[in-house]
């Protein structure tokens, strides 16, 4: 049941950074593309915007995919954590922890699981 567990959580949270990171390389599922992402990050003070949406969405792609198919998994959860973090220090965290109130809270829930995970292993499901 463990691997059965580890398979979702792998899944749920692999292909949703897949998602998000399609959304600012590509502009797939609503998302803004490069330019749009690029532009969004400079008016936040995050400069060069386009270089660090590409980084941001390289970030959320790739460990997306190496999370959700349970190969290289600690590097996966490493960019995820990465990813989280530096949403915590630009954008969320000066909003306090609620989610509600645009906080890190669901940053943080996402890093506890790529940690989660990165620590007890993949499981049995993995892609090799």
């Amino acid at each position: 049941m463990m691997d059965t567990g580890l398979l979702i959580i792998r899944l749920v949270v692999g292909i949703l950074f897949i998602g998000h990171g399609a959304q600012k390389l590509f502009g797939w599922f609503g998302g803004y593309g490069l330019k749009g992402t690029g532009g969004w990050l400079e008016s936040i003070g995050v400069k060069p915007g386009v270089f660090m949406a590409f980084l941001a969405g390289a970030g959320e792609l790739v460990g997306g995919l190496l999370f959700a198919a349970g190969v290289f998994t600690w590097a996966g959860a490493a960019l995820i954590t990465i990813t989280m973090l530096v949403a915590i220090f630009t954008v969320h965290g000066k909003n306090g922890l609620w989610s509600t109130q645009n906080g890190f809270e669901y940053n943080l829930v996402l890093i506890a699981a790529a940690i989660g995970v990165a620590l007890s292993g993949p499981g049995a499901y993995t892609l090799f």
